[in-house]
């Protein structure tokens, strides 16, 4: 077994980071691109965090939500319609910000095969609703979450879904 020199981790570090830094960038750029709903806008986000971690596996996909939440946290205009700051994190979406992760972790789970880029990417998908939905029942109660939280964006879900899966393997073909 062969031990990894001090430089070449460093830059492994580095690249990880930079690549995980783009993918910050993509996210809040896709952040940009809405609907004003309310309570929640409809986005351009799930396509880019399943993407994120489909592509780039779910370590690093998971890196470029933690980075952009941070980012956001850190008060940059990254989130939905160039919002950022800790009251974003306290708000009607937050529970969404975090289901990010755990859908990028699971969608960098995507591996092979049509059959089962779809299943993945289908249910990181709907994972990320999870503590959206509970997260925005707080705000507006159950019902209304489930609506205007989740019910709504049923059809933009199986879109985004299926483009990511089409995007999935195209990239893989090249």
């Amino acid at each position: 077994m062969t031990t990894m020199t001090l430089a070449a981790r460093g830059a492994a570090a580095a690249r990880f980071w930079g690549l995980a830094l783009l993918g910050s960038a993509l996210l809040a750029a896709s952040a940009q691109v809405s609907l004003p709903m309310w309570p929640v806008p409809a986005t351009l986000q799930t396509l880019a965090v399943l993407l994120l971690g489909a592509l780039g596996g779910s370590r690093l996909g998971a890196a470029s939500v933690a980075l952009y939440i941070l980012e956001g946290a850190m008060g940059l205009p990254v989130f939905a319609n160039g919002t950022g700051g800790l009251a974003v994190l306290a708000g009607p979406t937050a529970g969404y910000l975090i289901g990010f992760l755990a859908a990028a972790w699971l969608a960098g789970l995507a591996g092979r095969g049509l059959p089962r880029q779809a299943a993945v990417l289908a249910a990181a998908h709907l994972v990320l609703f999870v503590p959206g939905v509970a997260w925005l029942s707080g705000f507006v109660g159950w019902e209304k979450a489930l609506v205007a939280g989740f019910a709504v964006f049923i059809p933009g879900t199986v879109v985004k879904t299926a483009l990511a899966v089409a995007l999935l393997r195209a990239a893989r073909r090249g």
